[in-house]
């Protein structure tokens, strides 16, 4: 990660969906950056919020295949043809995941593919990704929520890709959501959901929601005096020139 990137990330870093949101309606980016609200997080952790995530947007575009599926085939012929479906059509990300990057899926809105999993999301994690969006679906979900694994979907699936879905295009302008995504977009995801910032507009957007933040805090800990409430980190002021 450059350290322009690391700069521009750590000004996003704590900020909340509804903060950058507020941010993009300040530059006049209305209701054009929000995906839908069905694209949720497959898990929430309310004490740490290891489920927020902001990153790099790192875009991958499957397409629905047409190709026919041989049948009857035997359980080693099978075995064969998921393997080369795989490796030749629907591989998972070809390029060099960078430390930071999100990885952003548009899924052709497919409905029964799990592409994302308990394995190759773990191995994207391991290389540097800090989560996953989709307007498609997930499976092993038992075992990405207990991975800690940041999975923001569409639905949960089942189905794998071969006979589904082909790999088309990486790093290339996806729709997600109802949203384009650039690569380099800045994603920020919480429980709220998932907002993409234009990278032209990432350094404003940022300044903005941390005002905006600061003066929500600010007001909540007011409130939280008032109802005697110990305060807590959400509470804590940002600093304004992160």
């Amino acid at each position: 990660m450059t350290e322009e990137i690391n700069a521009l990330l750590s000004s996003f870093e704590g900020l909340r969906v509804t903060d950058v949101c507020d941010g993009l309606d300040a530059i006049g980016l209305i209701d054009t950056c929000t995906m839908d609200w069905e694209i949720r997080p497959l898990w929430r952790d309310t004490d740490e919020f290891a489920h927020r995530i902001v990153g790099v947007a790192h875009t991958v575009r499957f397409v629905p295949t047409n190709r026919v599926v041989p049948r009857p085939m035997s359980l080693e012929d099978y075995k064969a043809w998921k393997s080369r479906w795989y490796r030749k059509l629907a591989p998972g990300p070809k390029e060099t995941i960078q430390v930071g990057e999100i990885i952003v899926i548009d899924a052709a809105e497919v409905g029964d593919v799990g592409f994302i999993g308990s394995n190759n999301a773990q191995g994207w994690i391991n290389a540097g990704a800090r989560g996953v969006v989709t307007n498609g679906g997930c499976r092993d979900t038992d075992e990405l929520i207990k991975q800690g694994v940041p999975v923001y979907s569409r639905r949960i699936a089942r189905g794998i890709r071969p006979g589904r879905l082909e790999w088309d295009a990486e790093n290339v302008p996806i729709a997600c959501g109802g949203v384009r995504v650039f690569p380099g977009d800045i994603i920020v995801a919480d429980g709220d959901g998932v907002i993409v910032v234009p990278r032209g507009h990432a350094a404003d957007v940022a300044e903005i929601a941390r005002g905006i933040a600061n003066a929500d805090k600010a007001s909540r800990l007011d409130k939280y005096r008032d109802a005697g409430m110990e305060p807590d980190d959400t509470v804590e002021p940002l600093d304004p020139g992160a």
